[in-house]
């Protein structure tokens, strides 16, 4: 078949999209198989881990506080609703925090990291990447991997777990109060579904699922930054390129955890 019909065009730009992301899945694997080995020699610089700690950790701890608050608040609005038609409107509390605990306060939290700090990470490492620095960081004979990648994704891992507890607390907070002042549901009796529906296996399983997630956030970050060329608009295109492959594959590795957890 010739290439120069559309038919044959239409494949061939098809063949070059599959070998450019497998390219890319093996430049991402080297990548994550050189940070292991980094986190194996030795360990994360102890004052740089704190540093990104405190900027991926800290500073994003009011955008994920008002994501809970707000979701907490309209799933209690939209369930009680919804369970009024059968009379079971009091239980309220009960649905909200298994979805809440379960699978919307890790996923929320994981989305709101990777639109902030997946942005930043490939923002900071991809300016560093076109002004030179990385390379001025190998001819020293340091290694950037352990240097700049290590960090955040130690900071990642630990401090989105932290921040999906806040999420929960937040969430069943939010939630009691709309069943509170919206449905005359006392707090009591609200806590009462809540602690008796939501089980410490409920908990953990969503709590486990968003060490993958803090993991790809940072992972994609450092990838996208550390590829980056082209310059400011280089820049620019790696950030968007960053947040959306992040964003994808948290939804998708939900579904494969999930499963996987459901099944133990």
């Amino acid at each position: 078949m010739s290439l120069s019909t559309p038919l044959g065009a239409g494949l061939g730009r098809l063949g070059d999209g599959a070998l450019a992301m497998v390219e890319e899945l093996g430049s991402f694997a080297r990548l994550a198989l050189a940070t292991a080995r980094a986190a194996l020699r030795r360990r994360p610089p102890l004052r740089e881990t704190l540093r990104q700690m405190e900027a991926i950790g800290v500073r994003s701890t009011t955008i994920v506080a008002l994501t809970a608050l707000f979701t907490g608040m309209v799933m209690s609005l939209q369930t009680a609703f919804a369970l009024s038609r059968f009379g079971a409107k009091p239980y309220v509390g009960g649905v909200v925090g298994l979805a809440l605990v379960r699978e919307l306060a890790p996923v929320l939290a994981a989305l709101m990291m990777a639109g902030r700090v997946g942005a930043g990470i490939t923002a900071e490492l991809g300016s560093m990447v076109v002004t030179e620095q990385v390379d001025a960081i190998r001819a020293m004979g340091a290694d950037p991997v352990q240097k700049l990648v290590l960090p955040r994704v130690v900071a990642a891992t630990l401090c989105l777990p932290l921040l999906t507890v806040l999420a929960n607390v937040l969430g069943v907070l939010g939630g009691m109060l709309i069943a509170d002042f919206q449905y005359q549901i006392t707090p009591h009796f609200y806590m009462e579904t809540v602690t008796y529906n939501v089980v410490l296996q409920d908990f953990l399983s969503g709590l486990a699922k968003t060490f993958a997630f803090g993991w790809i956030i940072a992972m994609v970050g450092c990838h996208r930054g550390l590829a980056t060329t082209g310059g400011t608009t280089g820049v620019g295109l790696a950030t968007t390129r960053a947040v959306v492959t992040a964003s994808i594959t948290i939804l998708i590795a939900d579904f494969f955890l999930t499963k996987m957890l459901l099944a133990l």
